[in-house]
């Protein structure tokens, strides 16, 4: 039987480890928003510089399942097509609209391992009876609580309608600890995100 001692110990070594995670991962996001800004893409900012994430603190075992982190998600758009006002961005789609997509999947029962889902999501649109939402930075949200919805079957060819937002798409997969380093980052997440951009219509 373990000592109080070595269960000290176990609980402060697995929070750091986790500690250690999300700030690497923070890296990342941070490196590929480096690269997109030479290419005049700026993240967007749905309440200030964040992640668009699922979370909760319900004591109900189901919400307690959500206390840590497990799936996170950031876009980019030209800066030309989005607009910056008091800390907080607006990519509009009262008319279809299209972002570079990136989301972090640190774990998901579904998947073998920690993965990186990046591309572009394009004919985003609000339903036109629907009132909310009227920028894609709400509408990150909705697709985190709806997340297994819109990301099953082939993510390279996505075609999700729903009650309140629609959007096609093309992502392209990769395991995270794969992606170490710059020049890993630039050739398989930032050159093909913007060569998707490039090829699909949408705003």
């Amino acid at each position: 039987m373990e000592s109080n001692e070595q269960i000290v110990r176990q609980c402060r070594l697995a929070f750091d480890f986790v500690q250690k995670l999300y700030m690497e991962v923070s890296y990342f996001i941070k490196e590929v928003e480096g690269l997109l800004l030479e290419e005049d893409f700026v993240i967007g900012r749905p309440s200030g510089y964040q992640i668009s994430s699922r979370g909760s603190s319900g004591l109900e075992p189901v919400h307690v399942n959500m206390w840590l982190l497990k799936k996170l998600a950031v876009f980019f758009a030209p800066s030309d097509k989005i607009r910056l006002d008091k800390g907080q961005t607006r990519l509009s789609i009262e008319k279809p609209a299209k972002a570079l997509y990136l989301r972090v999947i640190l774990h998901d029962e579904k998947a073998a391992q920690p993965m990186i889902h990046a591309g572009v999501l394009y004919d985003i649109q609000k339903d036109p009876s629907s009132k909310w939402p009227t920028k894609f930075e709400q509408a990150m949200q909705h697709i985190e609580y709806h997340d297994e919805k819109m990301f099953r079957g082939n993510l390279e060819s996505l075609d999700y309608k729903g009650s309140r937002i629609s959007f096609k798409g093309h992502l392209i997969s990769m395991p995270l600890f794969e992606v170490n380093n710059s020049d890993t980052i630039l050739i398989r997440i930032v050159k093909p995100c913007i060569e998707l951009y490039a090829r699909y219509q949408g705003d």
